[in-house]
Formats: C-alpha cells, sequence, structure tokens
C-alpha cells in the first residue's frame, strides 16, 4: 500500500496554496477592516452637530399616556376611511418627506395630525386637506415646524 512519490507532492502543494491562501485572504480582511476605520474617522467627526431631524425630544413627549399616536387610532371602517383619504392626498401633493410621514391619527371622526413638517405653507397644507375630509370642528393640528 505504497502511495506514489507524485501524489504526496501534490498533496504537499495544494496545502502550501490553501495555507498561502488563507494568509492572504488574514491580510486581505486585516486591511478592510483598517479602511473602513479611517473612513470613519475624519477630523471634522467632532465638530458636526445633530441634524435638525432629530425629533428624541418630540419621541419622548409622545411616550406620555394622554398623547395620541398611530396606536390610539380606531379600528372601525369609517375612521379607517378618513385617515386613509388624508394620507393619499397628502402623498399626493407636493410636500416634504416629514408631511407626507406626519401621523394622522382617527378617533370617532376626530382627526389628530401630529409630526414635523417643513413650512407654515405646508402645516397649512396639511390642516386643511384634513379639515376638508374630516369637518372643520373635527381636526386638531400638533404639528412642529421644523427647518
Amino acid at each position: 500500500m505504497g502511495l506514489d512519490i507524485s501524489v504526496l507532492n501534490n498533496l504537499v502543494a495544494v496545502t502550501s496554496q490553501i495555507q498561502q491562501g488563507k494568509v492572504i485572504m488574514k491580510a486581505l480582511s486585516i486591511f478592510s477592516l483598517l479602511a473602513l476605520i479611517a473612513l470613519g474617522c475624519d477630523s471634522d467627526s467632532e465638530t458636526r452637530t445633530t441634524p435638525s431631524g432629530d425629533n428624541t425630544e418630540v419621541n419622548e413627549r409622545d411616550r406620555g399616556e394622554a398623547a395620541q399616536t398611530p396606536m390610539s387610532q380606531d379600528q372601525n371602517q369609517a375612521d379607517i376611511d378618513i385617515t386613509a383619504k388624508i394620507r393619499k392626498q397628502v402623498m399626493d401633493g407636493q410636500m416634504s418627506v416629514n408631511a407626507q410621514n406626519a401621523k394622522i391619527i382617527t378617533q370617532d371622526g376626530h382627526v389628530t395630525l401630529r409630526g414635523p413638517v417643513a413650512t407654515v405653507d405646508e402645516r397649512s397644507k396639511l390642516e386643511s386637506i384634513a379639515r376638508a375630509v374630516a369637518g372643520e370642528s373635527n381636526v386638531d393640528s400638533q404639528l412642529d415646524i421644523v427647518e
């Protein structure tokens, strides 16, 4: 049961190539990691400010028990339809992403609007859409203008 010398030589060569490949992969991994770290660290990182889109304070305010949130939305068909009509018109209009993401909460026909919008005009437009759908006295606007 002797092994042919050429088979052993081939086995040694393959093993050597595998080990070299592992070393190359390790080196590439380390280089990639260092490159990512270097790209993520720049000299301006400490001077950056929080973008105006940071709504942490608003989220904390919304945690109160009395605060209207999308989870407050009634599941009756009339309220769902009101919310859907308002949302469709908001999405069809030329509004900022913030306005398109405003919370529209309907309970017993009464609509609460919450969240940031870009301008006073945008807030007015969203409020008028809600009033046209739900009725003038059925809209509570809690929209915030964020520049």
